[in-house]
Order: C-alpha cells, then sequence, then structure tokens
C-alpha cells in the first residue's frame, strides 16, 4: 500500500494513488464511472480553475477566507487553469449529472496543491476542499458557469476564428474566379449559367451567416448562473461574492459576463448552451453542403465532373495507384456530422432539468464544446487545404458551357416558351449548338442570337432585350 494514501471523505476512508492531487470523493467516482474514459476538455477545465481562483481572491476581499489559503488557492486554481494539472482530472464525462464530482475533483486538486504550497503534504487539509475552496458555492452553480465560460471562451477562441478564415478564403476565392462563367445545376441537372463568383460567394454567404448566429448567441451565453448556489436562492453565498467574481472573470478574460437574469432558469435549465448547440448544428449543416459542392465539383478526374481539381494531399487508394481523393472535405463532412448528433444530445440533455437543476450537465458540456472545436479546426482546415489552392478547369467549363441547351431560356421573352423548348429538345437530341439550331428554327440573325445566348450577360439577371 505504500502507493497509496488514505483520505476520507462523509462516507469514510479511500485509497487514493499517492501521488493524486485528488482526494477521496475523486477516487470514489473514478471507481463508479468507468464508463467510456471521455474527461471533461482543456477548455473546461481551464473555465473551471479560473473559477475557482477568482472566487478565492473575491472571499479574501469580503473577509471571508484566510489571506494566505487564498492566495494559495488562488495560485494552484492558476495552475490548474494553465492546464498543469489536466493529469488528475480523471472522472469520465458520465457521471453525477450535476457535475459534483468534477467541481469535487477541482476543488480536491486545487487544496492539496494550495496545501502544498503552504508547505504541507496532500491529504493534510491545510486547505479545506469544500470549507475554503467551494466556499459561496455549489456544484449546482459552479458547472453551469463554467460550461458557459468555456463555450463562451471556445467559440471566441477556435470557432468564431476558424470560420472567419474560411469566410476570408472563400471570398478570396470568388474574386478571383469572377470571370469564369460555369453551368448552374438544379436538382443535379443542367439549368442556367452562373459566375464560379456567385457561386462561391454563396458558399462565403452561408459561413457568414453562421458566424452571425453564433454571435447572435453569445450575449445570452455571457450570463452565469454563479451565485445561484445549491436551488438559485444563493443559499451560504455573500451578497456580492457572484457579482464580483464575474467581474473578476471578465477582466481575465477580455469577455462580457455578468450574473444570470434568473438563477433558478440558470441551474433547472442550459438554455443558452442549446440554443449554440443548435446555431452549431446549421453551420454545420452549411458547411456540409460546401464541402460536398467541392466534392462533387472535383469528381472525376475523367468520369466525373471534373470543373475543379482540390490540392492532392495523399495518395488516395491502397491497389489503385495515382488515385487521389478529396479528403479534407470527407473529414469536413464527418465533422458535421457528429456536430449534428451531439445537437440532438445537447437538445435531450437540456429537457432534464427537473425541479431545480439539471442533470445531465456533463454531457452536454462535453458535446458542445467537442462541436464548437471540431468546426473551428475543420474550418481552417479546409481554408487551408481545399479552397484556398483548389484548379479551375476553365477550358472543361466553357466547352459545358457552351454545349448546354438550358441556354434557351433566355431566348422565352423573344419567341416563347413552347419554340425554346423545340429548340432545346432538337439541339439536345442532335448534339448540336443551341445557336444553330435556333438560327434554322426562328428568323433571329446570328448577330442577335450572339447577344441573347451570352452566358456572362445571363448571370446578371433581368430580360433578353
Amino acid at each position: 500500500m505504500a502507493d497509496y494514501r488514505t483520505e476520507r471523505d462523509s462516507l469514510g476512508e479511500v485509497q487514493v494513488p499517492a501521488d493524486a492531487l485528488y482526494g477521496a470523493q475523486t477516487q470514489r467516482a473514478v471507481e463508479n464511472f468507468p464508463i467510456s474514459g471521455i474527461t471533461f476538455p482543456r477548455a473546461f477545465i481551464c473555465a473551471l480553475g479560473l473559477v475557482k481562483g477568482a472566487a478565492a481572491v473575491v472571499n479574501r476581499e469580503l473577509g471571508l477566507l484566510d489571506g494566505d489559503k487564498a492566495r494559495a488557492i488562488d495560485q494552484a486554481a492558476g495552475e490548474v487553469a494553465e492546464g498543469k494539472w489536466d493529469a488528475h482530472f480523471p472522472i469520465d464525462i458520465f457521471q453525477t449529472g450535476s457535475g459534483t464530482s468534477t467541481n469535487m475533483n477541482a476543488n480536491e486538486v486545487i487544496a492539496n496543491r494550495a496545501t502544498q504550497i503552504l508547505g504541507g503534504e496532500p491529504g493534510a487539509k491545510l486547505v479545506h476542499p469544500n470549507d475554503h475552496v467551494n466556499m459561496g458555492q455549489s456544484s449546482n452553480d459552479v458547472i453551469p458557469t463554467a460550461i458557459y465560460v468555456s463555450a463562451y471562451m471556445e467559440a471566441h477562441e477556435t470557432l468564431l476564428p476558424g470560420l472567419r478564415h474560411l469566410h476570408a478564403a472563400l471570398e478570396q476565392r470568388a474574386a478571383e474566379l469572377d470571370h469564369v462563367v460555369t453551368t448552374g445545376r438544379t436538382h443535379l441537372m443542367d439549368a442556367m449559367p452562373v459566375r464560379m463568383s456567385q457561386e462561391i460567394g454563396g458558399w462565403a454567404a452561408q459561413v457568414r451567416q453562421g458566424i452571425e448566429r453564433v454571435e447572435a448567441t453569445l450575449p445570452r451565453l455571457a450570463k452565469l448562473a454563479l451565485g445561484g448556489t445549491a436551488v438559485g436562492t444563493g443559499i451560504n453565498a455573500h451578497p456580492d461574492f457572484a457579482r464580483r467574481v464575474i467581474a473578476r472573470l471578465a477582466e481575465q478574460t477580455g469577455l462580457p459576463f455578468v450574473a444570470a437574469d434568473d438563477y433558478f432558469a440558470a441551474l433547472s435549465a442550459l438554455d443558452a448552451l442549446t440554443e449554440l448547440s443548435g446555431q452549431l448544428k446549421t453551420t454545420a449543416s452549411a458547411l456540409m453542403k460546401i464541402a460536398n459542392d467541392l466534392r462533387w465539383l472535383n469528381s472525376g478526374p475523367i468520369a466525373g465532373l471534373g470543373e475543379i481539381a482540390l490540392p492532392a494531399l495523399q495518395p488516395g487508394s491502397s491497389i489503385m495507384p495515382g488515385k487521389v481523393n478529396p479528403v479534407i472535405c470527407e473529414a469536413m463532412m464527418m465533422v458535421c456530422a457528429q456536430v449534428i448528433g451531439n445537437d440532438v444530445t445537447v437538445t435531450i440533455g437540456n429537457e432534464r432539468g427537473n425541479f431545480q437543476l439539471n442533470v445531465m450537465m456533463p454531457v452536454m458540456a462535453h458535446n458542445t464544446l467537442q462541436s464548437l472545436a471540431l468546426l473551428g479546426n475543420a474550418a481552417r482546415v479546409m481554408a487551408d487545404k481545399a479552397v484556398a489552392g483548389f484548379a479551375v478547369n476553365e477550358a472543361r467549363i466553357a466547352g459545358l458551357v457552351g454545349r448546354n441547351p438550358i441556354l434557351v431560356t433566355a431566348l422565352n421573352p423573344v419567341i416563347g416558351y413552347d419554340m425554346a423548348a423545340k429548340i432545346a429538345k432538337r439541339a439536345y437530341a442532335e448534339g448540336r449548338l443551341l445557336k444553330d439550331v435556333a438560327l434554322e428554327m426562328t428568323d433571329l440573325s446570328a448577330e442577335e442570337l450572339d447577344r441573347l445566348l451570352d452566358p456572362r450577360k445571363m448571370t446578371e439577371g433581368g430580360i433578353a432585350e
């Protein structure tokens, strides 16, 4: 048993690894929940450390916590926020629905590390996990607070920069390719011409709208549950505690955190997180569409559309030499599928707010934080490794546009729909250019047809004259 030490909680003695900074309640949770091996992500542990450090400083300022203990807790919590002790947060995501086990994990790690800073050994409880580190708090307000803080930070630091980077890449390619007129497609069938700048600009608009949707949600995500303590009444918390802790969090992060409008709502439901997850799902569906369009345009190179060539990043087959696949698009599509699935879990989780407490917070946190990181990282990868570098087969595109019988649509105002349909069908059946058939079947001159059937002009809208 030399590799273990004995710690105690309200249920009795527990054997804890000798080198662990956590204590009895964490060890019980490790033993109780050997389920997935998935633990809280770095962003959440960082947020939890920030909350605990700010709480210690404020409790000292309010005269509730000894100065030396407060300073040791603040230092230890800062180390947790920086990631120094991530290995000491081993509890599975699938645990108590309030996240109490993880809140106590943080309390124990910070208490034992603070005890070390004060000259003691882990387990000596020179700093107590409940009485000192958790002062003025409950798992029921700390966990939703850490979820919102970490989600806001992840959106601010990973998701939105990634989406903005992708948006900028799309805008740049749209500007570069404005001269290219390509075949529009509806129902996967040939339709009227569009400029490649218009097609790519549509993708850029979808990404921009995703950015706007997330940004619109952030003010509600900034409203924190801290101060509600156990059931929303604020029992055992100083009246000024939450306001001052949240102000410190806002100052430390540079983000506009404020206290929740209603603590009873904030503890029992994570509505803003669910809203954010829904916006991520919408953004994922847009990115799925963009990735799939790129994949289709790249298809071939002989038997597919072959209008663009995505960068060749790796061999595409273990058996077919020379094959190259659209791997970045496929990675993005899998990311989007994961995010869409994550949102289902978050939505179900938010429904499980029974009376004064939601009891599915850990999995809601995990899924939302994963979605934020996946979308932000995948958007940056797609921008750099697919959008920025694809080549355009302008000769093939121009040839397809010129042979497209649907161009006859521009003649509708001049010769009528029925005659235009006859011309299109004949041109298609005989494999001839639309202009040549129209010359035979109408009294329009070659010059008039060149003007009316100009593909570039068709991309500018209006009625042929």
